[in-house]
């Protein structure tokens, strides 16, 4: 046990917080160290639900005075497994869940620790929606924070070009308001930095209007031309329509034929944001591409598109690569599809997405997010039974994104595994990784918040 645990008081700590402690051994221990992904078996000293902002700078004076590792936790969903630490102390914000809607100015406040799900469905009860990913289940602190590429990409942006203003505890415990005009610094980093600046403990969104969607899942038989074909349509149509295409063997999900499973299909969502023939025409040229397995496809309210909760106790363990590339063209769709049927993993995904849109409009330098230019996110991913089984499933997820990486060697912060520094930079490339480092120093110049893709204070 590190001197840093043992001085972690466990009664102390009840008494000067609002919020709920959780010490090891006690009832709800590890329910509350248990995080989305799998295989990290971690286990704090000491797991803090924060009752407020003052809450959080206190832990962060404990996390100062004693050095703890801090964990920040807002929906548990880091690949990296940043929101579980091992004998430190983990500050968990999903108590941090107010929600203010502003009808009339078509904004919100919102808590650090809500989910993406039930801000869109609050929000869409009066036709409003701000982009964020495309998973109800993931913490706005976290999602923001590192970008937020989602359903709404192409005509909304990044969830960062529509956060407004966030209040932030930062290393020194002090709560401080970042917005274009009060600490702008610190402003610019946040959007895209990560987690590296403080702990966002309320942030203000803007809302879009947004009655309704025409979308759904479509699932069709993925050859080279299908998937060729399916990434010229998303990079030709309207900005209003956004695509995530998982190109992958037939899941043996009840409403798929039995003969498909285990066949290689493109499981894609398609989101047009708006309603009206002007939907159905731009998702028709993605059911021409082949007889779809599946079609639901059709208006809908945009919160029916998130994916459902499912089974609390599904927890994925895997191996994931992230990279921009400028084009899939048909050789690296025979690629990907031939590849597919190389891995032994229980599942194995490529996932494409383009973006451009109202995302490729922000200047590059304008937040810490700088990869405006870059065409279409690919995410190369393997599920399998336990970490033990790294070693077997991850040369391929390496190898198959090498296979695809073009000049573009960018990375998305969101999506970056435990890939060490090099990745990092990738994800700041230039000058956006000097200015961060220079804020970093400003504001954390200790590295207290070293828990994430860290950018150290030089």
């Amino acid at each position: 046990m590190s001197e840093a645990t043992t001085a972690i008081s466990i009664p102390q700590l009840r008494a000067d917080l609002h919020g709920r402690v959780t010490a090891p051994g006690a009832p709800g221990y590890d329910e509350g160290r248990t995080v989305f992904y799998g295989g990290i078996d971690r286990r704090p000293a000491a797991i803090v639900r924060a009752g407020d902002a003052d809450d959080v700078s206190r832990v962060i004076a404990l996390a100062r005075e004693t050095g703890a590792e801090l964990a920040v936790r807002s929906g548990g969903h880091s690949i990296a497994g940043h929101s579980a630490t091992e004998g430190g102390i983990v500050l968990d914000l999903r108590d941090l869940d107010g929600l203010e809607i502003d009808v009339e100015g078509r904004t919100a406040w919102v808590g650090g620790g809500v989910n993406t799900g039930r801000y869109t469905k609050a929000a869409a009860e009066h036709g409003l929606a701000t982009p964020f990913g495309d998973t109800g289940s993931v913490g706005i602190g976290g999602l923001t924070l590192g970008g937020g590429v989602g359903y709404l990409v192409r005509k909304h942006g990044l969830t960062i070009d529509d956060l407004l203003a966030a209040e932030v505890v930062t290393a020194d415990g002090q709560l401080v308001r970042a917005d274009a005009e009060s600490h702008p610094d610190l402003f610019w980093a946040i959007r895209g930095g990560g987690g590296n600046f403080g702990v966002a403990t309320r942030l203000q969104l803007r809302l879009h209007e947004l009655r309704g969607v025409v979308g759904g899942m479509l699932i069709l038989p993925a050859t080279a031309d299908t998937v060729y074909g399916f990434m010229a349509e998303a990079e030709a149509a309207p900005e209003e329509l956004s695509a995530i295409a998982n190109v992958m063997p037939a899941p043996p999900m009840p409403f798929l034929p039995a003969e498909q499973h285990g066949r290689p299909v493109i499981f894609a969502v398609l989101v047009y944001a708006g309603e009206g023939e002007a939907g159905e025409r731009a998702v028709a040229p993605f059911r021409a591409l082949a007889e779809p397995i599946a079609d639901t496809l059709g208006p809908k309210r945009y919160p029916e598109i998130f994916m459902p909760g499912g089974d609390e106790e599904f927890h994925p363990v895997g191996s994931s690569r992230t990279m921009y590339v400028d084009s899939i063209d048909r050789s690296a769709a025979q690629t990907i599809v031939e590849q597919l049927g190389a891995s032994t993993a229980m599942m194995a995904a490529v996932q494409l997405r383009v973006l451009g849109g109202a995302a490729a409009r922000v200047p590059v330098d304008a937040t810490a997010y700088a990869h405006r230019r870059s065409r279409i996110m690919v995410n190369v991913a393997a599920l399998f039974g336990s970490r033990d089984e790294t070693p077997v499933h991850e040369p391929w997820v390496t190898g198959l994104a090498d296979m695809l990486r073009h000049d573009d060697h960018g990375a998305y912060v969101n999506f970056l595994d435990d890939e060490g520094e090099e990745r990092i930079r990738a994800a700041y490339p230039g000058p956006t990784w000097d200015r961060l480092v220079e804020i970093k120093r400003r504001y954390d110049p200790t590295n207290l918040f070293r828990l994430n893709q860290n950018i150290p204070p030089g």
